[in-house]
């Protein structure tokens, strides 16, 4: 038989909303529940408060190594650096290759050093005549840093030594030189991007 008891419904409305009653209203046919507000921090926002907290260390002056900006700058320099360092000295050693002068392995890596270098020069100052007369450019091509250049050249020549076991170049070795130049100067540019506020492009 029937009670005559209305069955209960319960409702679940936000406390942010103005149409929100008061908690203590009751009756017998609907109890009101507040529902409390929940508040989602989405990922993008989590990376801008990271990059917030990183701009401020460098506006403090503080050197960090997390900087994805400069990351991505230096790793750009360096493949500049990278493609003028290979011309001259990947060149060298391609032509002793092919021509089979005998040199001492140690010379020709030197003579491959020597021409990566001004090969690399010679690139950023064609590169900077867009920008500026040939004096400047050339005055600063050379002001690149020769530490970046010359680890670069010697990370290369000592992988084609490691691998090959002499000066020689094989498809399987230059992708290892290439890497190992990109590699070896990198941290270097970073910090010399960051801390310096210099390129070595």
């Amino acid at each position: 038989s029937n009670s005559g008891v209305k069955k209960g419904r319960v409702f679940i409305i936000s406390s942010s909303s103005p149409l929100a009653p008061d908690v203590s209203t009751r009756s017998d046919s609907c109890m009101l529940l507040p529902q409390p507000n929940l508040t989602f921090i989405a990922p993008r926002r989590l990376d801008c408060d990271m990059d917030n907290a990183l701009d401020n260390q460098d506006a403090a002056g503080e050197f960090h190594w997390r900087c994805r900006h400069t990351w991505r700058q230096a790793s750009t320099n360096t493949l500049w650096c990278l493609l003028g360092c290979s011309i001259g000295d990947l060149g060298t050693i391609a032509y002793f290759q092919y021509t089979g002068i005998a040199w001492p392995v140690w010379a020709i890596m030197a003579l491959a050093i020597c021409n990566g270098l001004l090969t690399s020069i010679a690139l950023e100052t064609v590169i900077l005549l867009r920008q500026m007369p040939f004096k400047e450019a050339f005055k600063t091509a050379i002001g690149m840093s020769l530490i970046s250049m010359i680890g670069m050249e010697l990370a290369m020549n000592l992988v084609d030594v490691a691998v090959t076991g002499g000066a020689m170049l094989t498809l399987q070795v230059i992708p290892l030189m290439l890497l190992a130049g990109f590699l070896a100067p990198l941290p270097y540019n970073y910090w010399r991007l960051k801390a310096l506020g210099k390129t070595c492009h």
